[in-house]
């Protein structure tokens, strides 16, 4: 890297400032100081993240506007894999360098805007060029689609560490759980937006309203994250090279059988969602629906997720956060079942609805229950391989589901029910809650004892 490089990536981590760092003690103290400012400020940016982000849903408008660019399926599915595994896949690559920054919040807000906000607006332009060249309007959105989709991943590990310095592990949920319902009920909102522009106006004007609004409030989330008052480090991670880091990856895989358990677990219930990309394209073939009721699947997918994150982050504080990742995979089950089976397409608002309560379970305990595994200097390292292999199944997963939609609709969705049902089965009675493991460990290492051979 020539040294011009060097000294811009160092200026955008800002990592040519003085640092200062403080004891466990102090930066508990800071964590208190700082709480409602930063609870206030990261709620202000879920909300207008989700307000947002509600324009480009991936169940709903991503497929339609994609099906008005082409016939084919395989855009669709790419799309999905897009959707499902571009965020998780790169987070393993940024371990080892977030793992060693005494400071997250530059990588979110410098490096961030670059990689996971500016691409929205090129998701505008796809809309202004789709009448007279939509295979034009269909590259550029999928190229800003994945570079937005990526960009998020790789920042992805800093957000969550920093989420984890930020918050407490007994007040996490409900940081995420509230500020999750107040989000999707503001994307409740845009839901409804999003279905009178899509109704009221021509293709491609529609959309081009659509994505704007995504844009505009995507980066408004964007400022309020910066305001977050990050607190001290307590030291900095061991400098090692990425060879060296990656030769430590089978170690913990071996040792911590629990997590390693979990970690299958949460593939299966990954590749099991290999339906979820053609929900709403199912319904538009099998009944020929409109326009303005995609907008309506939205609101009923944000409504599931508002109404159950609360409760979720709550039930999570107290209980630990695989019994809220079990009901997700349990209301993903009927998901399937219930678009599998459905008579009527008023069925699919009930299919949305639960859709929405699997992915407030996955985004609130999906999330936080890795941060429970491992020490929290190691944090960044379960982070990056948990949602690393997550990114692998999704990545496998939308392109089997294009397959088996070119087949059948009742295959595909009875086939995601089957594999996620075993998915639940494999967390419940395969995983302990790592919340308990942390206190059955350190009382095992206290009186001399290994239990099981996991690491704490």
């Amino acid at each position: 890297m020539s040294s011009r490089l060097l000294y811009l990536l160092r200026w955008l981590l800002e990592l040519h400032q003085p640092l200062a760092f403080g004891t466990d003690i102090e930066v508990k103290a800071e964590v208190e100081r700082n709480y409602r400012w930063n609870f206030s400020v990261n709620l202000l940016d879920v909300t207008s993240f989700w307000f947002g982000f509600s324009f480009i849903s991936a169940t709903t408008v991503v497929p339609l506007y994609i099906s008005k660019l082409s016939s084919s399926p395989l855009p669709i599915g790419i799309a999905a894999v897009i959707a499902q595994s571009a965020w998780f896949l790169p987070q393993l690559l940024t371990a080892n360098f977030v793992e060693r920054l005494p400071r997250k919040l530059p990588v979110i807000v410098r490096i961030g805007f670059i990689l996971e906000r500016f691409p929205v607006w090129l998701l505008v332009v796809s809309a202004m060029v789709a009448v007279t060249a939509p295979m034009l309007a269909l590259v550029i959105f999928l190229g800003g689609y994945a570079w937005r989709q990526l960009g998020a991943g790789l920042t992805a590990t800093s957000w969550q560490d920093l989420i984890a310095r930020t918050f407490p592990t007994e007040r996490r949920g409900r940081f995420l759980g509230l500020s999750l319902f107040v989000g999707t009920g503001a994307g409740t909102i845009a839901a409804f937006i999003s279905g009178y522009l899509l109704e009221a106006f021509p293709f491609s004007t529609n959309f081009v309203f659509n994505y704007l609004f995504a844009a505009v409030f995507m980066t408004l989330s964007w400022f309020f994250i910066s305001r977050t008052r990050e607190p001290r480090a307590t030291g900095r991670g061991p400098r090692r090279s990425n060879r060296q880091f990656m030769s430590e990856l089978p170690g913990i895989m071996h040792q911590d059988t629990n997590f390693r358990r979990f970690l299958v677990a949460r593939m299966l219930l990954a590749f099991g969602a290999f339906g979820t990309g053609f929900l709403t394209v199912a319904a538009v073939d099998r009944w020929d629906i409109a326009d303005s009721v995609v907008g309506g699947f939205t609101a009923a997918q944000l409504i599931g997720q508002a109404v159950a994150t609360p409760g979720l982050g709550l039930l999570a504080d107290r209980f630990g956060h695989k019994i809220t990742l079990e009901l997700g995979a349990l209301a993903a089950v009927f998901t399937f079942i219930i678009a599998w089976l459905a008579p009527d397409p008023t069925w699919y608002f009930v299919v949305f609805a639960l859709l929405g309560m699997t992915n407030g379970a996955i985004i609130v305990s999906g999330i936080l229950i890795v941060l429970e595994f491992g020490r929290a200097e190691k944090r960044p390292t379960y982070v990056g391989l948990a949602n690393t292999g997550v990114g692998l199944a999704s990545l496998v997963a939308p392109l089997i589901g294009a397959v088996l939609a070119g087949l059948s609709y009742s295959l595909l969705f009875g086939m995601s029910a089957l594999i996620t049902l075993i998915a639940l089965v494999a967390l419940h009675f395969r995983v302990k809650e790592p919340r308990n493991r942390i206190v059955e460990i350190a009382a095992a290492s206290a009186s001399g004892e290994n239990p099981d051979g996991e690491m704490a």
